[in-house]
């Protein structure tokens, strides 16, 4: 398990398109939590971004207290 800390975080794709504005989100250890929202709200893009599939545009992650934006998905170890 991790704790998870979203500071900020936005994703823009080339064409312009944001696709999330400033998330701030903190998970502790053990917590579970739902995203729910409706279709195109950025949900997946959210997900994918922690996961390390998407590029984070702007802002912070953090995974156990380390800066996480540039680990690779296999370095986050939060699958």
């Amino acid at each position: 398990m991790a704790t998870l800390r979203l500071n900020g975080i936005r994703k823009r794709y080339p064409n312009g398109i944001t696709a999330l504005h400033g998330i701030d989100l903190s998970v502790a250890d053990g917590e579970l939590i739902v995203v729910v929202g409706p279709s195109g709200c950025g949900k997946s893009t959210l997900l994918r971004t922690v996961a390390g599939l998407e590029s984070i545009s702007d802002g912070e992650l953090m995974i156990n207290e380390q800066r996480g934006n540039a680990l690779e998905p296999e370095e986050r170890d939060i699958a």
